[in-house]
């Protein structure tokens, strides 16, 4: 799901975004990072201790017939769950548990009763919505059961235990419900001048998960947990008016049916075409009927899915173009959405990133495995399903590129690996964070990548206010869920892959957790001991301190001596770990000639040290050295992060009027002031919501900042300056 209220900010976020809240830093203990008994299970039949699943791994399977109609008068669907559950375990089952998960728009639902008055995403205290099903049978092997619902679940008692190891039920749930306008970011209805767009998800009663690590899974959905679901095969049949046109997860079975002989020309067009193809028109939906008394059947099947999502509207322009896989095999990049989403630098372009997303993923990762993707624009800020991904359809340019590859990344992450989000949110949320960044740098040559460094996630990732990134979604703050579950883990991704593993071992060992875990349901640990056993690193140290618990990257220069007194000896420097998570650490010497030298030290430097002393022989004058020169680590201090030598240049004698620089200045294209001060008699300037950092003198009206690659630069009249902070440059002028 796309965090629309949480993005990384380029600005916001990044840009200067060098300090954070002055917290006292717990010393480094290496013998707790290093720790010995990690993993405190052995493997087991089930699940193995190399982290692929074991030899006797099983799991239970649904296969789902669903019937629906859509009454748009009432916003109501009506039809039946037909569910063939297979007990693939090896125990009996004497009773199921199903997911409802449309009773959360229930008023007296446990979801409801948490929604603070200030509002989230989840729902609004102010609406006079009353939802949820309305379950008029329930059978199971054609004879009616009782039943019990509990909030989002129902348990039905069977007459006769399920049998292990094979044993199959088929069970028949008739229902109906109301649809909500705002279905917590997930589902929906949203008016267009051409007719309203249904965006339908958690539309139907779904088995809940019965595994080898809690049995069955029965949390109740309260909105930010997200979903753990069994594989199988679904087909649905969808009635809905005549005027609508219906999207679905999968393949459609009839589109002789439902398309004119025109439209069907088109369709056939677009699956061998690799530019996009218009299906149906703007000018055609501006001139079609909205209003109709007759209906229309779509049929849709998925095979091998967790679940099935559908849209439906009159006010569809629908466009697609061939996705070419790996294997030679083609799938279909459909694209849905009004004529208020139309245009080039809008959705326009979006069949054009459906293809290129999953044609990358499927090249970078593993193949696509359904017969189409389809994007629609809806009222959802960003939300995933099997073959289908709701958008918001006010997105445009960078922003509907963002929100298209984010979620056909869930294809991978979870609709392959099929990890359980109610729990661990981080490991679909984060993993499909870490791919997109990637994705992003290869998209039309990078035409919307921009290179960052961590270091401008630093206050965010050491905010104390945060919970570890292994906390359950429904236990972590609202406004702590883009952290925790997006960037934080995705940036432990990109830390393993770039700084710790490197590109191609850690690519490897992904590969093989997505090949070990496809349509499978992993732990944590699972993934844990397959980057370790892929990638021949011990990492319990990063685990435990990135995604367990909270500790910090505090890494210092701490001292700078010539040997013997003289450059000409080489320097003896001394490096210290602070915070309480190691890492491996790059060292760079800056000369006074403008040249410079990295020296590595491994992770091993830190197993028996807090602080490490090294010798670089040389025969230049030294002017600085800086631990993580590129930014590359969210460093909680970055004060103590360069050394700087004295040196025989010579010292400015420029002389100035420091009072001439002061004064408040804004950037309103970015929304942002910077105020320039003096805090005890030192140059200082602060950004809005930022803590405050000193500037130092360069000479001709430049200032600095070093630890946060900074520099501010006065026009001559010193009512402008432009900030420059890597690629980045910003103009502020004084107000």
């Amino acid at each position: 799901m796309n965090n629309k209220f949480l993005k990384p900010l380029l600005l916001g976020v990044g840009l200067l975004s060098v300090s954070i809240d002055a917290q006292e830093i717990s010393k480094y203990n290496y013998q707790e990072a290093f720790k010995p008994f990690f993993y405190q299970n052995n493997g087991t039949d089930y699940r193995s201790a190399s982290g692929k699943p074991g030899h006797n791994y099983w799991q239970n399977r649904a296969d789902y017939n669903l019937n629906i109609t859509l009454n748009d008068q009432k916003n109501e669907l009506t039809g039946s769950s037909e569910i063939i559950y297979t007990n693939n375990s090896y125990d009996s089952l004497e009773f199921l548990w199903l997911q409802l998960d449309q009773n959360l728009f229930s008023k007296d639902s446990r979801g409801s009763s948490l929604i603070p008055n200030t509002g989230s995403r989840y729902g609004d205290t102010s609406s006079t919505f009353d939802g949820g099903y309305k379950i008029k049978s329930v059978t199971v092997d054609g004879k009616s059961v009782k039943y019990s619902v509990y909030d989002t679940r129902m348990q039905i008692d069977l007459a006769k235990a399920l049998k292990a190891k094979g044993g199959k039920a088929k069970i028949r749930v008739e229902y109906s419900y109301t649809v909500p306008n705002e279905g917590a970011d997930r589902t929906g209805v949203i008016e267009t001048k051409n007719g309203d767009i249904y965006t339908i998800a958690q539309w139907f009663p779904r088995m809940a998960v019965y595994d080898d690590i809690h049995g069955w899974n029965t949390l109740p959905y309260l909105g930010p947990g997200e979903f753990y679901l069994e594989y199988g095969d679904v087909t649905a049949t969808i009635t809905a008016p005549a005027h609508h046109y219906v999207v679905g997860s999968g393949e459609l079975l009839n589109p002789k049916e439902v398309y004119s002989s025109e439209q069907l020309k088109r369709w056939d067009k677009a699956k061998n075409s690799n530019q996009t193809v218009i299906i149906r028109s703007a000018a055609e939906v501006e001139a079609d009927s909205r209003t109709s008394s007759q209906s229309k059947t779509w049929k849709f099947k998925i095979k091998n899915t967790r679940d099935f999502a559908w849209a439906s509207s009159s006010s569809f322009i629908l466009d697609a173009a061939q996705i070419n896989l790996p294997s030679g095999k083609k799938s279909l990049a459909i694209s849905a959405y009004p004529v208020e989403s139309d245009g080039q630098h809008a959705w326009a372009r979006s069949t054009e990133y459906t293809k290129a997303s999953i044609e990358h993923y499927s090249q970078q990762w593993s193949e696509y495995p359904y017969p189409t993707a389809i994007n629609v624009a809806g009222n959802e800020g960003g939300m995933e399903y099997p073959g289908i991904v709701f958008c918001h359809m006010n997105s445009k340019g960078e922003g509907l590129w963002g929100v298209t590859d984010h979620e056909f990344g869930h294809i991978w992450f979870p609709m392959i690996v099929g990890s359980n989000e109610r729990v661990h949110g981080w490991m679909d949320e984060g993993f499909n964070t870490f791919i997109n960044d990637i994705s992003t740098k290869n998209f039309n040559q990078g035409e919307y990548f921009r290179a960052q460094s961590l270091q401008r996630m630093a206050p965010i990732f050491n905010n104390d206010n945060l919970e570890p990134v292994t906390t359950q979604p429904d236990n972590m703050r609202e406004r702590n869920i883009g952290s925790l579950l997006y960037y934080k883990p995705g940036a432990g991704l990109k830390l393993l892959r770039e700084n710790i593993i490197g590109e191609e071992r850690f690519d490897k060992a992904l590969k093989t957790y997505i090949d070990y875990w496809a349509y499978k349901h992993p732990t944590p640990e699972d993934f844990f001991r397959t980057i370790e056993n892929v990638s021949g690193e011990e990492l319990s140290w990063f685990w435990r301190g990135w995604f367990i618990n909270k500790w910090k990257i505090d890494q210092a220069v701490k001292e700078v001596k010539y040997k013997n007194g003289d450059y000409k000896n080489g320097i003896n420097i001394t490096v210290e770990n602070i915070g309480q998570l190691p890492m491996p650490t790059t060292v760079q010497i800056n000369f006074v000639d403008g040249t410079s030298e990295e020296v590595k030290l491994p992770i091993e430097v830190w197993k028996r040290n807090t602080e490490w002393n090294f010798h670089v022989p040389t025969i230049k004058e030294v002017s600085t050295v800086t631990v993580d020169p590129r930014g590359a680590y969210p460093d909680a201090d970055v004060s103590n992060n360069s050394f700087k030598m004295d040196t025989k240049e010579e010292v400015s004698n420029e002389r100035i009027d420091i009072y001439a620089f002061l004064g408040t200045f804004s950037n309103s294209k970015i929304g942002m002031e910077i105020v320039v001060k003096l805090e005890n008699n030192e140059l200082v300037a602060q950004a809005s919501n930022q803590p405050a950092f000193p500037l130092t003198y360069e000479g001709k009206r430049t200032f600095s900042f070093d630890e946060g690659g900074i520099k501010i630069i006065y026009k001559e009249d010193l009512k402008i300056f432009v900030l420059k902070q890597g690629d980045q440059e910003f103009e502020f002028t004084k107000k």
